[in-house]
């Protein structure tokens, strides 16, 4: 039979136990949507998914919607079928997240895609931080002006031609309570002309945004060069 002072040894020995897990470990966080870019997938976000684990956040914490084709990057807009993924995981991110609350990390087309969704679902009081890499919030040069755009889903109506309807729709609308973008002047993207800007500006900026980063990345380097900034602008 264990004496008191056994007993007493094995409480403190659990306590000390508890108390050397790391706070992170036991603290309540905004699950996370991660969006992936066109034609991509999401494995494209592994160096975030990993980081994110090892920092705390456990799988059932994070949700990365499938979109798109994976095999006609042209066909590819921000109507019908491209939406409902990144709806559904933002609905779902919503309904299992202990705070209450979502961040939401998107890349290059999907920045665009999950900020239509967001501004849909009219939930961005519900989303905490919003970081786009790579977006193309002001539209491609490389898809023209619209109604004078290359003639494909991507550049169309709903897609990312300068001063698309689409774009216009989702300018400076609410996204949530921090927003952030990531840019490059390297982008092959959103640079595929030589310019990056529209009207002075890097298209890949977010309007109303709290804070931009610059990188000296590629388009796909931007996104998975970044993990470690990505987790921070989300604490």
């Amino acid at each position: 039979m264990k004496t008191i002072k056994e007993c007493y040894k094995i409480r403190m020995l659990a306590l000390l136990m508890c108390l050397a897990l790391p706070l992170q470990a036991l603290a309540c966080k905004d699950a996370v949507v991660l969006v992936h870019g066109n034609t991509a997938t999401p494995a494209s976000w592994d160096n975030t998914y990993d980081h994110l684990l090892a920092n705390g956040y456990s799988t059932s914490d994070i949700y990365r919607p499938d979109w798109g084709s994976k095999s006609c990057a042209a066909c590819n807009n921000h109507s019908g079928s491209e939406e409902t993924p990144v709806r559904q995981a933002i609905q779902s991110a919503l309904a299992s997240s202990c705070t209450g609350k979502i961040d939401v990390i998107s890349h290059s087309m999907g920045a665009t895609l999950a900020a239509q969704q967001i501004d849909k679902l009219a939930v961005a009081n519900q989303v905490d931080t919003f970081v786009g890499i790579a977006g193309a919030f002001l539209g491609l040069k490389s898809c023209g002006y619209y109604p004078f755009n290359v003639w494909s889903s991507t550049c169309g109506s709903a897609g990312l031609s300068v001063n698309s309807p689409f774009l216009d729709s989702i300018y400076n609308v609410p996204l949530a309570s921090k927003v952030y973008s990531m840019k490059s002047y390297l982008d092959q993207i959103v640079c595929a002309t030589g310019s990056c800007t529209v009207g002075g500006v890097h298209s890949s900026r977010i309007a109303n945004e709290d804070a931009t980063f610059s990188y000296a990345l590629g388009h796909f380097g931007l996104q998975t060069d970044t993990a470690v900034k990505q987790y921070q602008l989300i604490q």
